[in-house]
């Protein structure tokens, strides 16, 4: 296949800007009110009738995002949707989301953040009511499997635990839904606190226990 001159610049460009845009990595964390791992007994209880809302983040360890580099900042979404997300037999869309962006960021990085997040989300932000520039602070612990802390302003929290033995109650559990978002590892894990309370969504939580967690990572 030949190509004109102009169209090889035009597609030398565009091959620039995607590999400008892929160069970013870090922690992922999210939580909804449904449990992720469980027995399909369990699941099938809750499907319909839990499992619209949910928070998820991301911490940029390195890299940037169209060219704006973003490293050590954050951003985190909470989500009300139609239905049970993850349900293949319903569509939950369109969700409705509050977007939180990183206090630290300049005007800059708050909109390479909030791309970046909907890249990586998809539908799950298609339709953003609200954009809050708050203090996100985003922490993992090395030294405890399965420990993460994420607090986005005054408006929400996620902190994670690891299973346990006592987190199988019929001892059919699995994965039962994968992460909301791509990532390039992801485990399941127990939202010891699971909470949003903010503008926006016509709704708030405030959820002990579930174990409707994940903790993993990105990379584009």
């Amino acid at each position: 296949m030949r190509y004109r001159l102009p169209a090889l610049i035009s597609l030398f460009a565009v091959l620039c800007v995607s590999a400008v845009a892929q160069q970013i990595r870090g922690d992922y964390i999210e939580s909804r009110n449904a449990d992720v791992y469980t027995g399909q007994c369990f699941a099938n209880g809750e499907v319909n009738l839990v499992g619209d809302n949910a928070i998820v983040a991301w911490h940029v360890r390195d890299g940037s995002w169209n060219g704006v580099a973003l490293d050590g900042l954050s951003v985190a979404a909470a989500i009300k949707a139609k239905g049970t997300l993850g349900d293949p037999y319903e569509n939950p869309y369109p969700a409705e989301a509050v977007v939180i962006v990183d206090d630290q960021a300049t005007p800059q990085q708050r909109a390479a953040l909030q791309s970046f997040a909907h890249h990586m989300a998809g539908p799950l932000l298609d339709h953003v009511e609200r954009v809050i520039v708050a203090p996100v602070a985003f922490e993992t612990n090395p030294q405890q499997h399965g420990a993460a802390l994420l607090r986005a302003g005054s408006f929400a929290t996620v902190q994670t635990r690891s299973l346990g033995e006592h987190d199988h109650v019929c001892g059919n559990e699995e994965t039962y839904y994968p992460p909301l978002t791509k990532t390039t590892h992801a485990m399941p894990a127990v939202a010891v606190t699971d909470a949003y309370n903010g503008p926006g969504l016509d709704t708030s939580w405030d959820l002990h226990g579930k174990r409707s967690a994940f903790l993993g990572t990105f990379g584009e």
